[in-house]
């Protein structure tokens, strides 16, 4: 049965600016879709011309998967934090998309807070955060974090300067719990962040004859959070082959789509002329994720557009 949540007790906390369309994307179990989800959804938005910032807070890293670029430690990142000072940014990963990367130096935040507690004078991790991003916020549309699925300290401090949170989910039991664990991190920043609100939840990897379980899972879920966030329509479905090639070739879906059609064409002309065809993909049809997350992307961007217009469902 859903469990329905519930606001922690209130305590005395000073409370911080939400940035405005900064959305976090978070979830308390990892392998859910977190992080593609994030590197497609601004990837679509910066296609469609809104200039995005991915920001990517997980210790992993693995938004460099997703967008292709080569994995960082994360110390510049990490210096960033620690100084207030301006981070290093990817320029022009994808035409109108920047990323800030992340990596394994992202581990030692949480002692760095625990060696700030007892100073009168030390910000938490979200005021680290927004000295780091609240500058650059002119120059983006729309600036995406992607969080771990374990750090605490990292998750809250993202929602405490967050206006919108997104959550990616899978349809199995431990996914589901973890959608409980993030909104209750959800409802411990809400007093400190009260212009944060649940954007929705993505259902992600749905398999396709399992139209049963995908209802079963929306009602769990919308009992769970009541009238706090919707269940977007779009769900991505579960085509491991085509997921495969985009994080093996560092493509976003609307590009592994294009680069496909191009391989099958490759691998015409060479059967044709006599030779060996080249290793080329896994799948042979990325279309459907690709126009899955296009329509997701209008979703979440429609969401948003409500939310500002006062619209706090």
């Amino acid at each position: 049965m859903a469990r329905s949540l519930e606001a922690p007790a209130k305590q005395k906390i000073h409370q911080t600016k939400a940035i405005e369309r900064l959305v976090s994307f978070a979830n308390g179990k990892g392998g859910v879709g977190k992080t593609t989800t994030a590197a497609n959804v601004g990837g679509y938005a910066a296609l469609a011309g809104a200039r995005v910032l991915l920001v990517d807070l997980d210790p992993q890293g693995d938004l460099a998967r997703d967008l292709g670029y080569e994995r960082q430690s994360g110390q510049e990142l990490f210096n960033a934090l620690i100084a207030g000072t301006a981070p290093a940014i990817l320029k022009n990963i994808r035409e109108n998309l920047d990323v800030i990367p992340g990596g394994q130096a992202l581990e030692d935040i949480q002692g760095l807070m625990v060696s700030r507690a007892n100073r009168s004078d030390a910000g938490d991790f979200g005021d680290l955060l927004y000295a780091v991003l609240e500058p650059l916020a002119d120059d983006y549309d729309l600036i995406l974090v992607d969080t771990p699925p374990g750090e605490r300290t990292l998750v809250e401090g993202a929602f405490a300067i967050s206006s919108a949170v997104v959550i990616p989910t899978r349809s199995d039991e431990a996914s589901i719990d973890g959608v409980e664990r993030v909104a209750r991190r959800f409802l411990a920043v809400r007093d400190r962040n009260p212009a944060l609100q649940l954007a929705g939840v993505v259902l992600f990897g749905v398999g396709p004859r399992s139209m049963r379980l995908e209802r079963s899972v929306r009602e769990s879920l919308k009992e769970m959070l009541g009238s706090v966030a919707p269940v977007f329509d779009t769900r991505i479905r579960n085509l491991e082959s085509a997921s495969a090639d985009a994080r093996k070739k560092g493509l976003l879906f609307h590009e592994l789509e294009g680069a496909v059609t191009e391989a099958q064409k490759d691998r015409l002309r060479a059967l044709r002329s006599g030779q060996k065809p080249s290793d080329g993909f896994f799948s042979r049809n990325a279309a459907g994720l690709a126009e899955e997350f296009e329509q997701l992307t209008g979703e979440i961007l429609t969401r948003l557009n409500e939310i500002e217009g006062g619209d706090r469902r």
